[in-house]
């Protein structure tokens, strides 16, 4: 397994995540522990989660994730073998940046996930309201007492992490080492346009979600039939139902044919291949749906197949 790094922090990852936010929503608590247990006797590390995960979900009311994360750990024994990479700030339990709001939430966080420490704490939105050397102390005292050992950011404008990173230095406080952006085959030009140009100039690891638009690049949602398909993310890909999210299914379609592959192995090799991204995150909600995503780190894509994929998704 060829391992990363995240930003310039000691923390490295193999390149694919798994995105938690299945787990106590479209998975139980049995079926995620078999998932965990796959992907990481398969080699990965990465498990990326929130406390907010799965608080959309009727019946629930957030931290659902962190805490079947947490019994698994405990269960299995392998805390040394993971990367666990949790969020604050979009949960109505504990909203936004403040440093007495980053307190306590980190003390659920840990107690959920059953752990002395999180390997990345990441702010999971912008807080204007908070000054960013505030935010960026806060998580420097939480480095300090040992309960976090990197943190990150997620869903910044550019400016913003551009201002962040410069009061890091400023103040002479811990940086953001990651960032968490949207970034797919069909939703390239907010990455890639400010962003992208930032990360590669500071040395930041990338960890996007929706790696495959909510399931639209795995090729499953062709038509407005196929939408009927699954209630939790069908509504979500119909907005790529159009000229170039057909055109881009085409292309993955001619490259995963000439790889005996799948479109979403494809679309996942080739975030893999973009220099800029560390790990892009994905979920899976069986066994073989895992394993085909662990098929995306082993598939080479050509430079001509990559300008195909470019040019349809551009």
């Amino acid at each position: 397994m060829n391992f990363r790094p995240l930003g310039r922090s000691s923390l490295s990852v193999a390149p694919l995540a798994f995105g938690g936010n299945v787990f106590g929503w479209s998975v139980d608590e049995q079926r995620s522990f078999e998932l965990l247990d796959a992907f990481v006797d398969a080699g990965f590390n990465l498990i990326d989660t929130a406390d907010v995960y799965s608080a959309w979900v009727p019946g629930n009311r957030g931290g659902e994730s962190e805490t079947i994360i947490g019994k698994w750990l405990k269960r299995s024994g392998k805390r040394d073998k993971v990367v666990i990479a949790t969020k604050v700030a979009k949960w109505a339990e504990h909203p936004g940046l403040s440093p007495i709001n980053i307190n306590q939430a980190v003390e659920g966080s840990l107690q959920r996930l059953q752990t002395d420490y999180i390997d990345l704490y990441q702010a999971h939105e912008d807080d204007a309201t908070v000054p960013l050397h505030e935010t960026l102390g806060a998580f420097g005292r939480l480095i300090e007492q040992g309960k976090v050992r990197v943190i990150g950011a997620s869903n910044y404008i550019a400016d913003r992490f551009a201002e962040a990173l410069k009061v890091s230095a400023e103040y002479r406080l811990p940086r953001y080492e990651t960032l968490q952006p949207e970034y797919n085959l069909v939703s390239r030009k907010g990455y890639e346009k400010a962003l992208e140009p930032l990360v590669v100039s500071e040395g930041i690891g990338v960890i996007n979600y929706y790696a495959l638009a909510s399931g639209f690049l795995s090729g499953k949602y062709r038509s407005e039939d196929d939408l009927a398909k699954s209630a939790a993310r069908g509504g979500s890909v119909r907005k790529y139902l159009d000229a170039q999210g057909l055109g881009v299914l085409a292309a993955l379609d001619t490259v995963a044919k000439a790889h005996s592959a799948t479109p979403a192995q494809v679309a996942l090799a080739w975030l893999i291949a973009r220099p800029s991204v560390t790990a892009p995150i994905a979920s899976a909600t069986s066994i073989p749906q895992l394993k085909e995503l662990f098929g995306a780190v082993n598939l080479q894509l050509g430079k001509e197949e990559i300008a195909l994929l470019d040019q349809a998704s551009a």
